[in-house]
């Protein structure tokens, strides 16, 4: 009985050496110290600490997280010696886009990186000023440009001309529309570029016909009229000569009543009131004429170019009378001579 007493006290001798050898064990692990890489901001130093886990260190430290911050490993991991711990504390930035401004946070330095940490996607042709790979200071501005373009197709007419021709087939003053005008078509297309909203440079890009014009064509006479007491008279030129008078007296031919060829124009016709004399270099025989009067007497009027004379040269002409004394009245004058078509 008495040796299964000191057995019993010998086991819980033990027993008790063997826990305490196990506590000691854990509080040597627990509360050894640790050298930690502590880096704030790009800034780095060594601690040496006693702390257990990664929020004890922290709170070991006095380093408070604020909201926002990054850390590169979760609060509740055990410290290891020789450990890494990173942290980056959140900066203030002004967000500019168009005439809105924003006051946010970041981590981060490059605008790039500022931009991803705010889900901010850029189109194609955004940009940003600073450019995307430069660093932005504490508190300063990051402005954005959303930019965006359109083409615009517009169609648009095109006049068409007016063109007049000339034609001898009718009368001065008178007009005649041929063909009438159409205006063509043209589409443009017109690149529209906008910038956070507000256009900032158009340009055209391309364009087509998509109608030929018509051209207006006007026919306008050129064929002369001499407005006279007998009606319009329609010709080609108009010359100013000097005009005497014959008739088929001896005086104004060297014919006698008889003769051969006596009252017979040099045409072969019968002289007569309407008959005239001229230069043939000049008027040639059969040319219809009309002469007219200057001097405010009757116009002789409508004549033909039948006959020549000795002294006709040149811007001469003479008139045939029926008698002497019409002869002898008429004498020497200038007259417009109307070469008719």
């Amino acid at each position: 009985m008495e040796e299964f007493s000191v057995r019993k006290a010998s086991h819980f001798k033990i027993l008790t050496v063997l826990a305490v050898a196990t506590t000691l064990s854990l509080g040597a692990y627990m509360y050894s110290a640790k050298d930690i890489t502590l880096s704030i901001d790009d800034e780095k130093k060594e601690v040496t600490t006693y702390a257990n886990t990664v929020d004890d260190f922290l709170e070991m430290e006095k380093i408070k997280l604020d909201e926002g911050a990054y850390i590169n490993v979760p609060l509740d991991t055990k410290l290891e010696d020789n450990m890494n711990i990173i942290i980056k504390t959140p900066k203030p930035y002004t967000l500019t886009i168009g005439n809105n401004s924003f006051e946010v946070v970041s981590i981060h330095k490059k605008v790039k990186d500022i931009l991803k940490d705010l889900d901010i996607n850029l189109g194609e042709l955004d940009y940003t000023k600073p450019g995307l790979d430069q660093v932005v200071s504490i508190g300063g501005e990051i402005q954005i440009f959303k930019v965006k373009e359109e083409i615009e197709e517009i169609e648009k007419p095109i006049p068409h001309e007016s063109v007049t021709q000339k034609s001898d087939d009718m009368d001065i003053g008178v007009t005649k529309v041929v063909q009438e005008g159409q205006d063509g078509l043209k589409k443009i297309s017109v690149k529209k570029v906008f910038e956070n909203g507000q256009l900032i440079s158009k340009e055209v890009i391309d364009e087509k016909i998509v109608k030929e014009p018509i051209s207006k064509i006007t026919k306008k006479g050129t064929r002369k009229v001499k407005t006279s007491s007998r009606g319009n008279l329609r010709y080609k030129k108009v010359v100013t000569m000097l005009a005497t008078a014959y008739d088929n007296s001896y005086e104004s031919t060297g014919k006698n009543p008889g003769d051969r060829y006596h009252g017979i124009t040099a045409s072969g016709t019968k002289a007569r009131v309407g008959t005239v004399a001229v230069d043939p270099r000049v008027i040639p025989l059969g040319t219809k004429l009309y002469v007219e009067s200057l001097d405010g007497t009757n116009d002789y009027g409508f004549c033909i170019a039948e006959d020549t004379g000795g002294a006709i040269k040149g811007n001469r002409i003479d008139l045939f009378f029926n008698t002497t004394r019409e002869v002898r009245n008429f004498g020497r004058r200038k007259v417009k001579v109307y070469i008719l078509e």
